[in-house]
């Protein structure tokens, strides 16, 4: 049974970069969280993926410092925001908390571009320890979401990055899906 989206609590689904290496994974996730958003409230935070590895390699030659890698990995999530807010239906690109209460309705899905909120705020620590997936938990408590959901590819399993317990908001119930497996979000 369908929900109206407009009455339903948020749910935060964390879509992760690496699927960008899986053939045909992140086409068929986007279409599955565009069907999604007809009976949920949502928002993506987007992995950082190829353009996190930038960062990471990059940072492994010329030594960052932790505070520079720390912003480049989240300017790298923007970029994977835009990749994905082209290629979800109905979705809006927005870039502040504010925003997403406009942005989320019926068929229609936020995409979190997350430097400038996470630049206003600077809760989390600046370490590789701290990834999207913690990003996400932040988020999702931050907004008061009822359910956090991370999509991330098979061989990544149910890794989850060494901060994610302490950015979780204690009793937010939350869920990883293997890429293949991405039916079950509805």
């Amino acid at each position: 049974m369908a929900t109206d989206p407009g009455s339903a609590g948020l749910t935060v689904i964390k879509i992760g970069g690496r699927l960008t290496a899986v053939p045909s994974a992140l086409d068929r996730v986007c279409a599955v969280v565009g069907e999604v958003s007809r009976s949920h409230r949502v928002l993506v935070v987007p992995g950082g993926g190829p353009f996190a590895d930038a960062v990471r390699e990059f940072d492994t030659r010329v030594r960052l410092s932790a505070d520079a890698a720390h912003w480049m990995a989240i300017l790298a999530m923007d970029q994977y925001a835009h990749v994905l807010a082209s290629r979800i239906p109905g979705a809006v690109l927005v870039d502040e908390p504010g925003a997403v209460s406009e942005a989320v309705g019926e068929g229609s899905v936020a995409v979190l571009a997350p430097s400038r909120w996470m630049r206003s705020a600077d809760v989390l620590p600046h370490t590789w320890e701290v990834t999207s997936d913690s990003i996400a938990a932040f988020v999702a408590g931050a907004l008061d979401a009822t359910r956090l959901v991370l999509i991330k590819p098979a061989d990544q399993g149910t890794m989850l990055d060494s901060y994610f317990a302490t950015a979780l908001p204690l009793g937010m119930p939350y869920i990883i899906v293997s890429w293949n497996r991405v039916e079950e979000l509805s």
